[in-house]
């Protein structure tokens, strides 16, 4: 979807509109054999902004405005029974791998900005309620002494495949977080601090979670992650140190894995098993392992 000027925005809404629907931190999505945003348009889209505390533009589709309506407890259950039977409010993340790349964007899209108003809704400066302008992309301070401007945020994180080289085919370092409970292994992530590099968040974050030494960092892809607001900025790099040493704050396990170790995982992956698997299809943590085992097969 593109950006508009307010005031395009404004004539083409007369005319007509389409709208997605927030709950909480959870999206409206239609349950059947294949998971798709419930989208309302036209006058449906106008009952739903009526109902909403909160809408926001998140776009246009050629001529056609796409709003977000963040919705209260008392409208949630009306709205969801408007768009259908198989309509609930759930976590996009339940359906990520099996919805389209259109509608996980709008989604995600959607729940990334109506987060960020929900935290927002007081001046982080002087403490004063704040207003929101521009069709919802940003928010003004109403103490007149103040009249700050806020932005939508994101944070930057960084998430990477470390490799190493010096055994035959290769292997690469995955971890399962202290917080997890069940047997996930994934590459390791963090997130970027004033006055680093995004090369130099990669090696402090890999040797304070591990102890392992990198080089070579590079850049390869990255995926907005809107729960609640990171952007993964994902990169590979190679290890100058082998011998793991964890910190229990934040990894409960790190291991080296070949690729055969890995492929295995794969499997149970992809059966939804409970042993030791790979993150979820949608994420870049499993693209970043996909990508790796692709060059070293």
């Amino acid at each position: 979807m593109s950006r508009r000027p307010a005031d395009w925005v404004s004539r083409r809404a007369k005319k007509n509109i389409k709208a997605v629907a927030v709950h909480g931190q959870h999206n409206l999505i239609i349950m059947d054999d294949e998971p798709t945003a419930a989208i309302f348009e036209g006058e449906a889209a106008r009952a739903l902004i009526d109902a909403g505390r909160q809408e926001i533009l998140l776009g246009t589709e050629g001529d056609t405005p796409v709003f977000a309506v963040a919705l209260d407890d008392k409208v949630a259950g009306r709205i969801a029974e408007m768009a259908g039977p198989n309509a609930e409010f759930m976590d996009l993340r339940q359906v990520g791998p099996r919805i389209s790349d259109g509608d996980g964007h709008v989604l995600a899209h959607a729940r990334g900005m109506t987060y960020w108003h929900d935290r927002h809704g007081f001046c982080g400066v002087c403490g004063a309620p704040t207003d929101s302008r521009h069709h919802g992309h940003e928010r003004v301070c109403l103490n007149k002494d103040c009249g700050v401007s806020h932005f939508p945020r994101t944070d930057p994180a960084v998430i990477m495949l470390v490799s190493r080289d010096d055994v035959p085919g290769g292997a690469c370092l995955l971890g399962s977080h202290a917080r997890w409970q069940f047997g996930m292994y994934s590459t390791l992530a963090g997130f970027v601090e004033p006055g680093e590099t995004l090369e130099q968040c990669v090696e402090r974050e890999v040797f304070e979670e591990s102890g392992i030494r990198t080089t070579d960092v590079t850049y390869m892809a990255s995926q907005p992650w809107p729960f609640p607001s990171s952007l993964m900025l994902g990169f590979r790099a190679r290890a100058t140190s082998y011998d793991i040493e964890c910190d229990p704050n934040e990894l409960k396990d790190a291991q080296w894995f070949t690729r055969e170790q890995v492929l295995d995982m794969k499997e149970f992956a992809d059966a939804q098993g409970d042993d030791i698997r790979l993150p979820r299809k949608d994420s870049i943590s499993r693209w970043l392992i996909q990508t790796w085992l692709d060059d070293v097969g």
